[in-house]
């Protein structure tokens, strides 16, 4: 697939293919209809054209980002950073991610009278401007820009929104930024209650047209329930058929975020209802996107 061409580029072309000697055109031929006799291949060597990048929504998880200790890792903000720039001829990244809430307890401890959910909507507003400096820092210094966008499900229910949200996050990624999303958690409860941003994750992705949606926790993937109950944990690696997978896999909640197994499954349903492969990769191994995308590492694809 390649991009539209504009009238703008159809001159380039034709003014290159002139330089290059390699066919002969009258002014009345300016169009691109005489282009396209051309051999895409050929256009392709001379950087003439583009072929599309494939989309990814990476799903970063709170035990992913803190590789299971009480802060925020730099190491695997930059580790994810470096995946990125180096996938990013072929890929464009969009991301969800959790993290807030375990960014403001390295600085800060709340106490209230009030309801712990409470509590985590407020520390997630005093961690949010600290994740995303985190972010900011550590891209910025491989050369990748970085956009915050706080959504919540609302957003997703009304029809103005959805387009609001896809044209802005479409400009961003045209013009190089990675879109880093959470959940407006100041206004909204339920992924702080119920999801770590997976389905918040899922929803997005089917929005935004992805090709893969990957969510990044701290397991190699879905495990069946036996083989955790055996102690030797064993990673589906294939799932066509989510009826009865969430009754057959172990659960675990997470001990920064509020995620587990099961979570992860009704996200890859909303995901596959819409064609997109859900995979579910372990984050706290280094370079865990391109180990994926190269078969070097278990992990569940749901197709």
């Amino acid at each position: 697939m390649v991009h539209l061409w504009r009238w703008t580029d159809s001159i380039k072309l034709i003014a290159r293919l002139k330089s290059l000697r390699i066919e002969r055109l009258e002014k009345k031929d300016y169009t691109i209809l005489h282009i396209k006799i051309l051999n895409l291949k050929m256009l392709k060597s001379l950087n003439l054209i583009e072929m599309a990048k494939k989309r990814i929504l990476l799903k970063i998880g709170s035990n992913t980002l803190t590789k299971e200790t009480n802060h925020i890792s730099r190491g695997k903000v930059e580790d994810i950073g470096v995946q990125i720039a180096a996938l990013s001829d072929d890929y464009e990244f969009i991301i969800v991610s959790s993290g807030a809430i375990a960014a403001a307890k390295q600085f800060v401890k709340l106490e209230s009278k009030g309801k712990e959910i409470v509590v985590k909507q407020a520390l997630a507003s005093i961690g949010q401007p600290h994740l995303m400096r985190i972010f900011h820092e550590n891209f910025s210094d491989l050369g990748l820009l970085t956009s915050q966008c706080l959504l919540s499900y609302s957003d997703f229910e009304k029809e103005q929104s959805k387009v609001n949200i896809v044209n802005t996050i479409n400009v961003l990624v045209e013009n190089n930024y990675i879109p880093i999303i959470n959940e407006n958690d100041t206004v909204a409860t339920d992924e702080i209650q119920f999801g770590d941003n997976d389905k918040l994750a899922a929803l997005a992705a089917v929005l935004l047209k992805v090709d893969i949606l990957i969510i990044a926790t701290n397991t190699n993937g879905i495990y069946t329930k036996a083989s955790i109950n055996n102690e030797v944990p064993e990673t589906i690696l294939i799932v066509e058929d989510l009826t009865s997978l969430a009754n057959e896999v172990g659960d675990s909640k997470s001990s920064h975020g509020t995620g587990g197994m099961q979570s992860k499954i009704e996200a890859a349903a909303i995901a596959k209802a819409a064609h997109i492969e859900t995979w579910v990769v372990n984050g706290l191994n280094d370079n865990f996107i391109l180990q994926a995308l190269e078969n070097k590492i278990p992990f569940t694809k749901i197709v």
